[in-house]
């Protein structure tokens, strides 16, 4: 099982700084892959946890970790589609893969926040038959020219769309999100699978095994998929998998192997001491090496 490292994108500790020592200090202990995830807004009317109240875009920050580091991956868990039309984060996508060489992961979500979908101008309704359209466009502009495509949500008249993607035929696209259809979308649509940060992580298992039977049911390779948990780690009081202390936390990786994760990447962001806008940068980052050196790749018991 692979490991990675959740970038400091959420509250007081996502500095330049920090970023660009976590990025590189992962790297060097040999994780796999660096992730950032998307929170446009915070509404008024609907309070959300400390860490959502400042998120930095995930595009921009996973290109500025991609300036400082050669090998590690860099992932999106998630990028919320429909907020932007595909021919336009195609590109973005498609440029972040071209100039780190071939590095990215792109997960993409459906989004749930009715006042986001307000924001960005797109209707709520139905998001799910436009998400599915959204990745056939998706492919139409990272494939060959010229592109063309016409769709129920979606037009792009023939054209040239460069540069496209270094990996070929396509960046891995992974999918976001738990209820039965979005488990079942990514077993049939896409490269593998993001669990939320909320998720219930004694349960991966029956997930890991309705999307893989999406997948052979589609006529696809369910072992060519990657499995990608977000692991929310809490250092202090045990109250479940990936809490307690960092010798706990280290045992607790196998158990999520064994469900069918093929990477967990390792997410402080979550943690109201770390993400939260009031936080010490300083003090956070001190933390995140912390946990970045106990559970580097080969550590493990």
């Amino acid at each position: 099982m692979d490991i990675g490292f959740g970038l400091p994108v959420a509250g007081g500790w996502a500095t330049p700084e920090n970023t660009i020592t976590v990025a590189r200090h992962a790297e060097e202990l040999g994780y796999r892959t660096l992730w950032s995830f998307q929170r446009l807004l915070v509404p008024d009317a609907q309070p959300l946890p400390p860490q959502y109240l400042s998120v930095l875009d995930p595009l921009v920050a996973l290109a500025y970790a991609a300036g400082t580091t050669e090998r590690i991956g860099l992932g999106t868990a998630i990028v919320n589609a429909p907020f932007t039309a595909p021919a336009v984060l195609g590109q973005q996508l498609a440029t972040l893969d071209v100039l780190s060489r071939g590095r990215l992961l792109a997960g993409l979500g459906l989004g749930w926040l009715p006042a986001e979908f307000a924001a960005a101008g797109v209707p709520f309704e139905r998001r799910g038959a436009r998400f599915e359209e959204y990745l056939r466009c998706l492919d139409a502009v990272w494939g060959p020219d010229p592109v063309a495509f016409e769709g129920e949500f979606y037009r792009i008249e023939p054209s040239t769309v460069l540069p496209k993607p270094v990996q070929r035929p396509r960046p891995p696209v992974l999918i976001g999100g738990d209820a039965p259809r979005a488990l079942e979308r990514a077993g049939r649509l896409a490269d593998g699978w993001i669990s939320r940060s909320t998720f219930d992580l004694t349960k991966l298992g029956p997930a890991v095994t309705t999307v893989r039977t999406a997948a052979e049911k589609a006529g696809r390779d369910p072992d060519a998929l990657r499995f990608v948990c977000r692991g929310v780690v809490l250092v202090g009081e045990r109250k479940g998998l990936l809490t307690g202390s960092l010798d706990e936390i280290k045992a607790d990786l196998p158990v999520l192997e064994e469900q069918g994760i093929t990477e967990v990447f390792v997410d402080l962001n979550f943690d109201p001491a770390v993400g939260s806008v009031d936080v010490d940068a300083a003090v956070a980052l001190r933390h995140a090496l912390t946990v970045l050196d106990a559970l580097a790749p080969g550590r493990r018991p």
